[in-house]
C-alpha cells in the first residue's frame, strides 16, 4: 500500500482575474475551489493511474469534514487525525494573466497527541509499504519531524519518498529515503551554490545519493527532469512543449507519476513522471488519466 501523508492540507480557493489592482475591488472572471496539499495531490494523482493509496494527515473542522467527504467520493482512502480545535486552512490562488499569487494560510496547531497518533499509525507500515513525506512541516512541529517519523520505522523497511525543502529534507538523508524529488532552486539552497550547467546538476545529486538517498529526482521545469537512480546511472528527460496554465501539483504529479510506473523500470518511472507533471502543468487543476497517457503516446 501506498500512504500519502500531508502535515497541513488545504482548501485552495483559486480566482482567475484579468489583472490585480491593489486597493480596490476586484471582479474575478471565474472562482473555484480545490482540494489538495502536497501529498494528497499525489494520491488524487495516482487514482488517475490505476494505484491505490491511502491519504494521512491532520484535518480539522468543516474545512477538514470537506475536504475527508471529497477524498471518498472520489474513491481514495483516508485515515486522517480530526483536531479539535481549529480548521484545515483555506488558501487563495490568484491567478492573472501577468502571474499567480498566493496567500496561504498558517493552518492549525497539531498537539502532541495527535502527533502522537500519527506516528503510531506509521509505525504499522512494512516492507511492501510506500510513505510519502510531502510538503513543509508547520513551524510549531520539530523541522527533523520527517527524520524522526522513519527512525521510528526502523527496521521496519518501510520505503519512504520524501518531497520536502531544506532541514526538513537533510535531515531524513541519513535514513536512506527510496526517492527525493528536489527542484533545482531547492537542490541549490541544499547544496549552497548556484547550478547552472549540467555537471553540477549531476555532482549535485550525487552529493546527496552519497548522504544517503536512494533515488535523486530533479524537477526542472521546462528543462525536463534528472535522475540518478540507487544503481548510479544517471537519466535524463527533455520537457515537453507547452503553455503553463499553473504550475501548483506538477511536482507532485511527477512523483505519482514516477511511483505508479517505477516496477517497470527507471526509464519508464522518469517519462511517466514527466508526462503526469506536464500534464498537471497545463490545466487548471491536477492532470487527468486521458491526459497523462496521451503524453506518454
Amino acid at each position: 500500500m501506498i500512504y500519502t501523508l500531508t502535515l497541513n492540507p488545504a482548501v485552495d480557493y483559486v480566482v482567475r482575474l484579468p489583472e490585480l489592482r491593489e486597493g480596490e475591488t476586484n471582479r474575478a472572471s471565474s472562482a473555484s475551489i480545490r482540494f489538495g496539499g502536497k501529498g494528497i495531490n499525489v494520491s488524487l494523482v495516482l487514482r488517475e493511474l490505476g494505484v491505490e493509496s491511502t491519504a494521512l494527515g491532520f484535518i480539522g473542522g468543516f474545512t477538514g469534514i470537506a475536504l475527508a467527504d471529497h477524498l471518498a467520493a472520489l474513491g481514495i482512502p483516508s485515515d486522517f487525525i480530526f483536531l479539535p480545535d481549529g480548521m484545515t486552512r483555506i488558501n487563495i490562488k490568484l491567478n492573472t494573466a501577468a502571474d499567480e499569487t498566493e496567500i496561504n494560510a498558517p493552518g492549525p496547531r497539531i498537539p502532541s497527541d495527535a502527533l502522537q497518533a500519527l506516528s503510531e499509525k506509521l509505525c504499522g507500515a512494512t516492507s511492501t509499504d510506500t510513505v510519502i513525506l510531502a510538503g513543509s512541516v508547520p513551524p510549531t512541529l520539530p523541522v527533523d519531524l520527517y527524520a524522526r517519523i522513519m527512525a521510528r520505522a526502523g527496521a521496519s523497511s518501510t520505503r519512504f519518498v520524501v518531497d520536502a525543502e531544506g532541514e526538513s529534507l537533510r535531515s531524513t538523508l541519513p535514513f536512506h529515503p527510496y526517492l527525493i524529488k528536489p527542484n533545482r532552486t531547492e537542490l541549490e539552497s541544499l547544496i549552497g551554490e548556484p547550478l547552472s550547467t549540467e555537471d553540477a546538476l549531476r555532482d549535485a545529486a550525487r552529493s546527496l545519493q552519497c548522504a544517503g538517498a536512494r533515488n535523486v529526482l530533479v524537477s526542472l521545469g521546462e528543462q525536463g527532469a534528472l535522475l540518478l537512480d540507487e544503481e548510479g546511472c544517471f537519466h535524463r528527460a527533455a520537457a515537453f512543449s507547452i503553455r503553463p496554465v499553473s504550475t501548483v501539483g506538477a511536482g507532485d504529479s511527477m512523483v505519482a507519476g514516477f511511483l505508479a510506473g517505477a516496477a517497470r523500470g527507471y526509464e519508464y518511472a522518469l517519462k511517466l513522471g514527466i508526462a503526469a507533471g506536464s500534464a498537471t502543468a497545463e490545466t487548471e487543476g491536477l492532470a487527468s488519466r486521458k491526459a497523462i497517457l496521451r503524453y506518454m503516446a
